[in-house]
Formats: structure tokens, C-alpha cells, sequence
């Protein structure tokens, strides 16, 4: 079969052209972003790329149009289709009936930690021997790439809710037919497509639907949101889970418990029985809480638990995820794809324990917490969040947020954070007053769903020729 994807270059779309080529199909695609790194992905993989959504496009006459979410009426090419009546079908349903029909897939949904969780289990998987195959919405470091087949039955999905395409307009998710599914978390975000935290849980109820009985969901403890879900109907064993500070009892219904050694360190109960110890490079409770799930879900599937511990002591990350993107005058510099208040807040938590834990072991004072911040997302230029943030950065020193694009007042919605707040929609200037402030055992975290007009390398050139006195 021949497929024409729209929407080709996004992460998501990307995966499934990768997975399309490696089932054996001709796959070519289009899009108004065609640069890498996805291009160079694709490009590798033997896929032709077109830029733009020109009408002429119709003369590549492919089987089946796959159409990403990036797409709307009023698209040249989509609306050639759409008046020759030719065949198109969404990404997420593509997937469902091609890659994952006949195999055990194990979705992992949640306002935050999709990503991460979803690299995870994928690892855990591996390390196990099972050899799964997966369609993550980021690039895992122990396997560079964001999408693979597979050589056995199972197959991890990074369950997204945001909609399917202009002309479906529920929830991804719906299309996985999950055989396990974890509901990692459930606040209110999207807002330009979801009214209310109740029009998300509808579509989560959706997902929950579609578990058979003899599957599993798995999901945290005491969440009134994922509770509301579950109450809805759900004909499938559920397992919960918390991450519980030692000395506190766990809520009675959480069979996993994850208890804190340290910023890095925790250890596994099932039942109230040890079942392994992790100590790792990630940090943060939110980090703990995704591993915990990743247990879960694994062990539903046959991996013990003890196995999957010792298999998440070598995570070896993700890409924008607390990455280290470089250190210079003695400053680190990191990149996380942070961009929802509660994200935001998790992140910096982590990044606190972390230097924490780091400065004590090398008996030094801890240095200073930077953040910066771009408010790109949907959510975010509409500036629904804006009461929330600042008590997101309760653990910064300093804050930096830069504005360009944004219509809404940033800087009076930011107010309460004084004298620790600068604000300006011009990036250098950021990078100017990053530079001023930052002191040796600083770290800098810049939070964006973008590129964040490629500040992070900027940033660390100036690092570098500050400290050689240029």
C-alpha cells in the first residue's frame, strides 16, 4: 500500500511514517516544517518528503490519505480530497488498524509524564527480554529513535488526548485499544479544545471503556479527577499506586508504594512487600510516581517487579527531559519540555532535590536555581493558566520568562514573585540578564514545548565567553 501522510513532520505523525516504511509500505508525506531533525529521520528511512500542502500533490495519487492533526479545513491539499472523494483516514486510526490490531498494547495517558513514562515501560520491556514495539512522543536515549515495530507481541503507545483530526474529534487514545492502560494523571489543560477538566474526563471514560476485563488499568491513588473516570463504569482490575515520604501510612487502596530514599533513591512495595530498590540519575517524587506506574504496568504483563527495578537503575533518559544540554563557567544548563503549571512545578522540585543531594555530596553549599520559562503552548497563549503560575515556581531563585507572541500580560500575572521575576519578549535580552546573575553551581532549567528560539546553545556560548573575560 501506498500512504500520503499530512502532518508528516510532527513527532507523532513521524513515528507512524517510520512504523508505515518498516511494515513494507510506500510512504511519502508533506508539511510546512520539513527540517531535522525529523526530515533527516525520514529522509534515512527512504521516505519522500514534500514541503507545503500544495492541491498538486494529488498527482503522487497514493491508496489512502493519513492525516495528522496539524490539518484543517481549508487546507489546499486537504480540500482536493476532500472534493475528489478520495480515501483518507486519521494517524491515531491508522495506527490502530495497522500497528496495533492483534497485539498487546500497553497506553500510558496523563496530563504530564506521557513521554517519560511511555520511555520507560519501553525499557522496562526491553531489559526484560520482550522486545517491544513502541510509538513515543519524544526520542528515548536507549534507543534513538521514537518508534519502532518490534519483534514480539506488545507494543507501548504514548496515549495522547488531545483530538484525533478536524474530522474526529476525540481523544487519540481511543483508537489503542489498550490491553493495559495507565492513567498516570488528570488535570485540566488543552484548553483550546476541551471547555472543562469534565470534557477530559469524558474522553478518559472513553479510553477506560475499551479495556477488556482480563486487562489491567493503572493509576495513581486518592485523584479525585481519575476517580470521577473510574466511577463512570469500569469492567477492568484497577491498581493504584503513591509515593508515600517514609513514616506515613499508604492509602488503603494503593497496592504499589513507592517510599523516598533521597532525591534519586526509593524503594518498591507491592502489597506491602519489598520488591526492589531503585536508585537512578532522574530526580523528583513525579519521577518516582511515573517509575512506580511503569512497575505496575510491566508486571501486568509478566515482568517482575524486582526486574523492572533493576532495569529502571539504568534508565537512561529522554530527550528534553531534564537533559543536560551543556556546562560552562561552572553553570548547567538543562532543557525540559515543562510548559503546564503543575509540569513546571514537578520539574523544578526535582531539579531542587537534585542539587540538593549533589551539593551535600560534594560538600559544598548548593548554588542557585534558575528558570526559564516560555509560555508556547495552546493553553498558555490563551493564558487560561495564568493565576497558576507563579506558585509553580515556588522552588526558583530566579525567574525568566520570554514573551514574544504573547498577547496576554505576563509580567502582572507573575507579579507575585517580585523581585525574583524578569519578563521580555526579546530572547537575548534574557540571555543578557541570565548571564549577569548566574554564579558557579548554578543550574539554569529553561521549560518550553518549542525550541525556544535555540537559547539553550546561545546561552551556554555566552557562558563560555563570560568566563574567558570576553
Amino acid at each position: 500500500m501506498h500512504i500520503h501522510i499530512l502532518g508528516i513532520c510532527g513527532t507523532f505523525m513521524g513515528g507512524v511514517a517510520q512504523l508505515a516504511k518498516a511494515l513494507g509500505h510506500t510512504v511519502t508525506g508533506c508539511d510546512t516544517n520539513v527540517y531535522p531533525p525529523m526530515s533527516t529521520q525520514l529522509t534515512q528511512a527512504g521516505i519522500e518528503l514534500t514541503e507545503g500542502f500544495s492541491a498538486d500533490q494529488l498527482a503522487i495519487n497514493p491508496d489512502l490519505w493519513v492525516i495528522g492533526n496539524v490539518v484543517s479545513r481549508g487546507n489546499p491539499l486537504m480540500e482536493a480530497i476532500l472534493n475528489k472523494g478520495l480515501p483518507y483516514v486519521s494517524g491515531p486510526q491508522w495506527v490502530g488498524d495497522h500497528i496495533l490490531r492483534g497485539r498487546t498494547v500497553l497506553a500510558v495517558a496523563g496530563t504530564h509524564g506521557k513521554t517519560t513514562t511511555t520511555s520507560m515501560l519501553a525499557w522496562v520491556l526491553e531489559q526484560a527480554g520482550r522486545a517491544p514495539g513502541f510509538l513515543i512522543g519524544g526520542v528515548p536515549a536507549g534507543f534513538g529513535v521514537s518508534a519502532r515495530l518490534g519483534s514480539s507481541d506488545l507494543f507501548v503507545i504514548e496515549a495522547d488526548e488531545y483530538d484525533t483530526a478536524f474530522f474526529d474529534k476525540r481523544s487519540k487514545f481511543v483508537h489503542y485499544r489498550p490491553t493495559v492502560a495507565v492513567l498516570n494523571n488528570l488535570e485540566f489543560d488543552h484548553a483550546d479544545i476541551f471547555a472543562d477538566l469534565a470534557a477530559i474526563e469524558t474522553q478518559f471514560h472513553h479510553l477506560v471503556r475499551t479495556v477488556p476485563g482480563l486487562g489491567r488499568v493503572v493509576c495513581p491513588a486518592a485523584t479525585d479527577s481519575l476517580e470521577r473516570v473510574l466511577a463512570r463504569g469500569c469492567w477492568t482490575p484497577v491498581e493504584r499506586f503513591a509515593v508515600v515520604p517514609a513514616g506515613q501510612e499508604p492509602p488503603h487502596n494503593a497496592q504499589w508504594v513507592a517510599r523516598p530514599l533521597g532525591a534519586s533513591q526509593f524503594e518498591i512495595l507491592r502489597a506491602g512487600v519489598l520488591s526492589g530498590v531503585v536508585s537512578w540519575s532522574a530526580s523528583g517524587q513525579h519521577n518516582m510516581a511515573n517509575a512506580l506506574a511503569v512497575v505496575a504496568a510491566a508486571h501486568a504483563v509478566g515482568v517482575e517487579p524486582e526486574a523492572a527495578c533493576r532495569a529502571l537503575c539504568e534508565f537512561p533518559g529522554v530527550k528534553r527531559r531534564m537533559e543536560l544540554r551543556g556546562e560552562a563557567g561552572g553553570v548547567r544548563v538543562y532543557d525540559d519540555f515543562a510548559h503546564h503549571p503543575t509540569a513546571i512545578a514537578t520539574t523544578l522540585e526535582g531539579a531542587r532535590a537534585a542539587m540538593l543531594e549533589q551539593a551535600k555530596a560534594e560538600g559544598r553549599a548548593p548554588g542557585r536555581l534558575i528558570a526559564l520559562f516560555e509560555p508556547r503552548s495552546n493553553t498558555m497563549k490563551m493564558g487560561t493558566m495564568a493565576q497558576a503560575l507563579p506558585g509553580s515556581f515556588e522552588q526558583a531563585d530566579s525567574v525568566l520568562c520570554y514573551t514574544a507572541g504573547i498577547s496576554w500580560d505576563v509580567g502582572q500575572a507573575l507579579s507575585p514573585l517580585g523581585d525574583r521575576l524578569f519578563v521580555s519578549p526579546d530572547l537575548q535580552a534574557v540571555i543578557d540578564a541570565v548571564c549577569q546573575q548566574v554564579c558557579p553551581g548554578d543550574w539554569v532549567v529553561a521549560m518550553s514545548n518549542g525550541s525556544f528560539g535555540g537559547l539553550h546553545q546561545r546561552l551556554l556560548d555566552a557562558l563560555v565567553s563570560r568566563a574567558a573575560g570576553h
